[in-house]
Parts: structure tokens; sequence; C-alpha cells
């Protein structure tokens, strides 16, 4: 990576059912995020954390959908848009934002401003297809939604803080889903995304299937966003995280992952921002999920053995 890369955290935990993932950003900064990057040769910018306030002082009722059910909307809407505009300001800046959650709501700010004045597309490394919305969703939690929120679907349509109108679902590419909801496979098959389960990178291997979803993210567009869902990772290798789905991918898998997104970048340049969301430290075990992510970090950015 050779822009500087400028760190935002977003200590949300609206969108979930689990408190204690608003911690997340302080975790992976105390596992060592500055000395994993800096390790990877690259320079790091630490903006802190957006400000939050904390969700025992919101009613999350105050707001709800046209249709069906979502917590804490109005606060997930004025933390995505103020992250939209600090994801954007570090673009603008000739940085690379590099986003800390926080639960996976704040995907649609992180996407709402790489996809300002741009036209991107985006791996999303995840057990769940996040393709909910207020009117599917079983539980309301809005960290089940950023993708649908992000691609306009339904209620998000008419969103300014969600809708991410730069964001083409041709170019979008879901990796390694193992656990998705009934009611959002309709949508999934509608929208025009792709997908790749788990039994896909049993057969085909992580990076056949990376570097297939990475030719499709990246035609035609001006970048892509990664976004890396820490519950990707089989629970044995990620314990820290409030929605945990067996069958995950290993460690190795995971670093081969995001050493494939890297060594794309460094030939094409198409990574736009990047983000790591939903670790728990009150579920982690001494701290490993976050350490775990840290490292990954430097994967996705450039680290190698040799």
């Amino acid at each position: 990576m050779t822009k500087p890369v400028q760190i935002i955290g977003a200590p949300v935990d609206y969108g979930a059912n689990r408190r204690g993932v608003d911690m997340g950003p302080s975790a992976i900064r105390y596992a060592g995020l500055a000395e994993e990057l800096a390790n990877a040769g690259v320079t790091a910018i630490d903006s802190g954390d957006l400000t939050v306030p904390r969700a025992e002082e919101r009613d999350p009722e105050t707001e709800e959908p046209r249709e069906g059910k979502a917590k804490f909307l109005r606060e997930t809407a004025d933390v995505c848009s103020r992250l939209a505009d600090e994801v954007a300001d570090a673009i603008d800046d000739d940085a690379f934002p590099l986003v800390l959650g926080g639960d996976h709501s704040i995907a649609m700010g992180t996407l709402g401003g790489a996809a300002r004045d741009a036209e991107i597309g985006a791996i999303w490394f995840d057990a769940h297809s996040d393709f909910n919305t207020p009117k599917t969703s079983p539980s309301g939690n809005v960290h089940g939604m950023p993708l649908a929120g992000a691609l306009g679907i339904d209620d998000f349509a008419d969103t300014d803080w969600a809708n991410a109108p730069g964001l083409r679902a041709e170019n979008v590419v879901l990796v390694g889903l193992r656990s998705v909801d009934d009611t959002e496979v309709d949508a999934i098959r509608e929208s025009g995304v792709t997908t790749y389960t788990m039994s896909d990178i049993d057969e085909h291997g992580i990076t056949e299937i990376v570097e297939k979803a990475l030719d499709i993210a990246t035609d035609g567009v001006d970048g892509i966003h990664v976004s890396f869902d820490m519950d990707w990772l089989d629970p044995k290798e990620a314990p820290g995280v409030g929605t945990p789905v067996r069958g995950g991918v290993s460690y190795r898998e995971a670093h081969s992952a995001l050493e494939t997104v890297a060594t794309r970048n460094e030939a094409d340049g198409i990574l736009r921002s990047l983000e790591f969301v939903e670790v728990n430290p009150i579920l982690d075990e001494h701290n490993e999920t976050a350490t775990l992510a840290t490292e990954l970090a430097a994967s996705a950015l450039g680290k190698r053995i040799l």
C-alpha cells in the first residue's frame, strides 16, 4: 500500500443484539494494529473514533420504517452519514480509509463514502448475507441489513444515508456464505449480486474463489470496497464475535484470501476502502479475535512472509 492509511473507528453496537461490539475498535488497536501495519511497510494515520452515543441513552423504538422493524434506525443513520463523510474525505485527501467496527451496520457508511462520486464494486467476506430489510428481518437488528441498505432494497431505496448509488449490484460478490435467512434468498437472487458459499470454497479452494470474486467486483468500476466480518472465520479461530457460525474458513484461508486481494491491488490499484467489523472483546478469549483482525488487515495491505 503506497498511500497513507487513515484509520477510522466506528464504535457502534446499535445494529447488534450482543453488547460489547462497540469496543471492537479499541480492542483492535490494543492488539497492535499500528505495529502490524508498520511491519507491512504501511504509513498509518489514526483519526480516532467517531463520537457515538451509548445505546443505553437511546430508545431503540424511537423511529420505525414504514413497514417492519429496525432498531435504533435514527442513530444508525446518523453514524453512517458521518462515517460516509469521513471515508469520502480520506479518499479526497489521497489516503486509504481503514474502518474499524463496531457492528456491520457501519458498512452502509463506509460504502456510502467510498461510492461518493465513483462507481464501485464490493467483496463481502461474511458468514451471513446481510440482505434483510426492515420488512424481512426477524430481529430488527440492522447489522443484518447493511448490504440490502447500500443497494437500496425495499425501504432503503429512498434513504440518502444507507443507499450508495455508486455501488453496482453486478459488481458485488459475497464470499463464504453459510447462514442465509429464508427471507433473504429471493432478494439475493433478484438483486444481481454474485454469491459463493462455503461449499464453493470447499470444492474450488479459497484462492480460486477470491480470484473469481475479484474479476467480477473490479469489472468496469473505479475501485472496490472490501468488507470483512470476523465471523467469516470459524469460531474456533475467531471466538470473539456476536453471531458465530460453525464451518467457517481457517486462519490460513483467511490470510490467503486477503493476500490475494493485496496482490491484485499491488498490480491494479483496485482497493478503495477496507473495513473489519464485529470484533466483540467481551466474548473473546485473550483478545484473540482482535489480534487476528490486525494480522488480516496487514495481509490485505501488503504484508508478506518474504
